[in-house]
């Protein structure tokens, strides 16, 4: 893991087409503002994990789902 420290205004660049700029400090909340493509799907981990285990459950009922209707021919 890289770790960096930043200053408010100040940015991290992540290839050509992606910065992390610090916009804001307050307590110990920090406040970033996030540049990238619309092709970048950018979520808050936890939304990300749910997204994954929703994922993960839709395709375990499909699987269920074609392995009942093997068994029913």
């Amino acid at each position: 893991m890289l770790v960096l420290t930043r200053k408010r205004n100040e940015a991290i660049q992540i290839g050509d087409d992606i910065e992390i700029k610090i916009l804001a400090m307050e307590g110990d909340q920090i406040k970033i503002g996030i540049d990238a493509p619309k092709s970048v799907d950018i979520h808050r981990k936890e939304i990300y994990l749910d997204i994954q285990e929703q994922n993960n459950e839709a395709a375990n009922v499909s699987l269920d789902l074609v392995q009942m209707l093997k068994e029913n021919k």
